[in-house]
């Protein structure tokens, strides 16, 4: 799997009928705006602020999103869909170390970033929840070890670094950091560690 399919996989939920372009424009805005929303207010923002803030009525959010469950769940998938295209653009970078890490920068923040989120899709009996988290993660350490295995083919990492300790090291940084001042100086210090 490519990290471009990472972002697809990151993306993908249940299979649903194409949307009308009328349908598809409503529901990217209420999508943009329940990230914002949520980021300045936290994932209980009322859901009603969010389609009066998209200009959209509640009617046809609620035909988008029938829950908050649901329109968390893809706001996080779009964030990390995000983060894998991210990573496959990065792969044309000229210095692989810098596209590695450039990466691990934005996973990190990511992290830090979104673990609220990420946090707040309640659970499900069905399963459901473990195996969203699952695909999440699968692609990011796609995308991940996408850029590691570039960087140790052009001689730019330690070709003994495992992805799983990569991003076990990041998502460490990512949670501990008390800033991002913290979160960069630990980022420099595990690039010197590893550079080659």
């Amino acid at each position: 799997m490519s990290s471009a399919d990472a972002g697809s996989a990151a993306r993908q939920g249940p299979p649903q009928r194409p949307r009308r372009a009328d349908a598809q424009r409503n529901y990217e805005r209420l999508l943009a705006t329940a990230r914002e929303v949520f980021g300045e207010r936290g994932v209980d923002a009322p859901l009603d602020d969010i389609a009066r803030r998209a200009g959209i009525g509640n009617a046809t959010m609620y035909r988008h999103f029938p829950t908050r469950r649901e329109l968390i769940i893809a706001v996080y998938a779009d964030e990390v869909a995000a983060l894998c295209t991210q990573g496959e653009a990065l792969l044309d970078d000229e210095s692989p170390a810098d596209a590695l890490f450039g990466w691990l920068r934005a996973f990190i923040a990511h992290v830090a970033a979104k673990r609220e989120l990420a946090l707040a899709i309640p659970d499900d009996q069905g399963g459901q929840r473990s195996a969203l988290f699952d695909r999440w993660h699968k692609s990011m350490r796609t995308t991940a070890s996408t850029l590691l295995t570039h960087a140790q083919s052009r001689g730019a990492v330690d070709t003994d670094l495992d992805v799983s300790d990569l991003l076990t090291l990041a998502n460490g940084i990512a949670v501990a950091s008390s800033d991002t001042d913290q979160a960069e100086r630990c980022l420099g210090l595990l690039r010197r560690a590893i550079a080659t």
